[in-house]
């Protein structure tokens, strides 16, 4: 599958060869004129135009690679009595070569024909996964209620924006309350689990009291209208009294707490549960458990496409808690800039390749502004 660094890419080369317009055809219908020219009347070289409306098909529309054409059809004929080939003895050859380039020029029209359409319509399909995406996700604004957030979202999908993993943050009357989840498999059946999913965490995010029913509501949602034998594996967390937060724990990758140091601690569960959607396999209910948040604390939260990332120049996978502490460690209110960090050094060991759909979630509690001093006179109007 194809990376969105991939696919960047390719769209830088298609805007630089689109830049590049008629100038390339039209420089190479000048160097066949002057090098036919410098020859003499011994050589015949024109048959060399014929790779000016190739280069027209990649780098301008139909029309004006078929304008290319013509051109080079006009070229030929001027240059013809200067080469001689316009003797009775010779036009078989002349004709010959025309024939050829009438071929080549009608491939060539087409060809960009064809290139012009596609690139429309992959720009309509961006756009509408584009749009799916937000209406989907609805990216959350930097801050959240109490919290600081930024998220990067990946597919590895071919020209996709939307795949099977999911997140959300929300501002509630319960507090801000976060979902993220990875939807087994791929495709438009993975992208409307996720829709289930999140969905239903928005509506139960506002209407539910406890994190556990919050899970509860989704979990039921997932099992009811996700297909048999799928499942999501998610984690919930809840900022809401200060100074920590509450986690749920559905089979998904443990969070991580990056000190303002940079020193990493993984936040196992005491009881990791199964994923949604397989209640129905166990008994009893997850347990939340709180976690003590540090002023200048940062919550790491990712999908397993970031911890099974494999390396490029070895098989191993991304070891995100070896290498998030200093991407992270400090970064106060550039929050996306540290998601922005951690991305390219996820890119740089998988060697911009990524095989899985992939979300980088970071949250961190805005710090209580400083208390005012009991002897500081208080501020007067302006």
């Amino acid at each position: 599958m194809k990376s969105a660094w991939l696919r960047t890419v390719q769209r830088l080369e298609s805007d630089y060869l689109a830049r590049l317009g008629l100038s390339l055809p039209l420089v190479a219908l000048l160097i066949v004129i002057l090098a036919d020219v410098i020859a003499g009347r011994d050589h015949y070289l024109t048959p060399g135009i014929v790779a000016a409306p190739a280069l027209a098909a990649i780098t301008v529309d139909w029309r004006k690679t078929l304008l290319v054409s013509v051109l080079g059809v006009l070229v030929q004929g001027a240059l013809a009595p200067f080469d001689g080939v316009t003797r009775t003895a010779d036009k078989d050859v002349l004709f010959g070569q025309l024939y050829a380039y009438g071929l080549v020029s009608a491939f060539s029209v087409y060809i960009a024909w064809r290139r012009e359409t596609g690139a429309r319509a992959f720009t309509a399909i961006t756009s509408v996964a584009e749009a799916a995406q937000h209406a989907l996700m609805q990216p959350p604004a930097p801050r959240v209620g109490d919290v600081r957030v930024a998220a990067r979202y990946v597919s590895a999908a071919d020209a996709a924006q939307i795949g099977g993993d999911l997140y959300s943050v929300l501002e509630t009357p319960h507090g801000v309350r976060a979902l993220i989840g990875d939807v087994r498999g791929k495709g438009l059946a993975a992208v409307q689990s996720s829709a289930v999913a999140l969905g239903a965490f928005r509506e139960a995010a506002f209407d539910e009291g406890g994190l556990d029913r919050v899970a509860a509501r989704v979990d039921t949602s997932v099992g009811r209208h996700v297909g048999a034998g799928d499942f999501i594996t998610a984690l919930f967390a809840e900022f809401g009294d200060p100074g920590g937060v509450e986690l749920l724990h559905y089979g998904h990758v443990a969070p991580l707490r990056v000190s303002r140091e940079g020193e990493v601690e993984t936040l196992e569960p005491a009881e990791p549960w199964v994923p949604l959607g397989m209640a129905d396999m166990v008994q009893g209910t997850p347990t939340p458990w709180r976690v003590p948040l540090a002023p200048g604390d940062v919550l790491v939260l990712c999908t397993d496409g970031v911890i099974e990332a494999r390396g490029a120049r070895d098989p191993g996978f991304y070891p995100l808690a070896d290498r998030v502490g200093p991407l992270v460690a400090g970064s106060g209110p550039e929050l996306d800039a540290a998601v922005q960090r951690v991305y390219e050094d996820l890119l740089r060991h998988t060697g911009g390749s990524l095989s899985d759909d992939v979300v980088l979630l970071l949250i961190a509690p805005v710090p209580d502004p400083l208390p005012m001093h009991p002897q500081d006179p208080p501020l007067s109007p302006a």
